[in-house]
């Protein structure tokens, strides 16, 4: 790689930085290589659940690190409402494990907002007895809390629990592919190794490496794989998107949403010209692997080896 002072261009073609697609030209310098894109689409039942996972991580950062320290009048409030979304979490991975019995049709509005309104129930009921039991509030109490017990230790066990056995019944029952299960072992593995380290090392982890970290991290770790594998599950049993699939994918749940099947409903608004013709799109925003390593005239071929 030759660099040049003031010069972008060598450095942009070989490294995927955030500001090539704002300089060199209009279009922005396109980078030899680079990884795939995250796509937000697909069911909005599971993109809720990773939604909230986000939240939820991106309050745990200021938590957990005592940046909003322990002694400040609204670390109570922040700690119910983090306490809530966990809930709220632990119910929508809950009513995803049943969309796919499809006692609801996926993506339709009594599905949609059979999850949500159970969600803000869920986060509603736990952010009350959380900040009462902090607080001293309508009988209870943080010597006796009973009630966030319940909510922090025991509704996520239950919610995980049921998930996993519903999806195992899921694919023994109406799939062919049995690839799926292997990631539904491998994200229970993960999150049944995140409570041991938390709640039976924690503290050899934290003596061990002298204080700098101890077993809330090592946690963190393993659920986001956990998280991870939910991800790689729900992915291997849809077929939005076969860009990362494992297997035949012989039988795979219907694609309910019209947006995601194609046709004249298509929002043209969320496509490309890579893909639709007409004039080349400004990389700024982003061009996605499938965009950039598409068939034909000029494209490289897709997937990338």
């Amino acid at each position: 790689m030759g660099v040049q002072f003031g010069s972008f261009d060598d450095i942009c073609q070989t490294a995927a930085l955030v500001i090539c697609p704002l300089v060199g030209s209009t279009q922005g310098i396109e980078p030899s290589c680079y990884s795939r894109n995250v796509e937000i689409s697909g069911r909005k039942e599971i993109l809720m659940f990773f939604y909230l996972y986000a939240i939820i991580e991106l309050l745990a950062f200021f938590l957990d690190s005592a940046i909003i320290p322990t002694a400040n009048v609204s670390y109570p409030w922040f700690a119910a409402v983090y306490t809530g979304l966990v809930a709220g979490a632990y119910t929508c991975l809950l009513i995803n494990g049943f969309v796919g019995f499809q006692f609801a049709e996926d993506g339709t509005p009594l599905s949609l907002w059979l999850l949500r309104i159970s969600t803000l129930v869920v986060f509603g009921v736990s952010l009350f007895v959380s900040i009462a039991t902090f607080k001293k509030i309508a009988g209870f109490d943080y010597a006796k809390p009973i009630g966030l017990w319940i909510i922090y230790i025991l509704w996520p066990l239950v919610c995980t629990v049921v998930y996993v056995v519903s999806q195992l019944v899921l694919v023994f029952r109406t799939l062919e592919d049995r690839w799926p299960i292997g990631d539904i072992v491998f994200g229970a593995a993960f999150f049944t190794v995140a409570q041991v380290i938390l709640f039976a090392f924690s503290v050899t982890i934290c003596d061990a490496i002298k204080h700098y970290i101890d077993g809330l991290f090592f946690f963190t770790l393993c659920m986001l794989l956990s998280v991870m594998m939910v991800y790689k599950y729900w992915d291997s049993i849809t077929r939005e998107d076969l860009e990362f699939s494992v297997g035949s994918k012989a039988t795979v749940w219907e694609v309910k949403d019209p947006l995601l099947a194609g046709g004249a409903d298509y929002d043209e608004d969320s496509a490309s010209n890579y893909t639709h013709g007409g004039p080349p799109a400004s990389l700024v925003g982003g061009v996605s692997g499938k965009q950039l390593y598409q068939n034909g005239p000029g494209g490289r071929g897709y997937p990338p080896y």
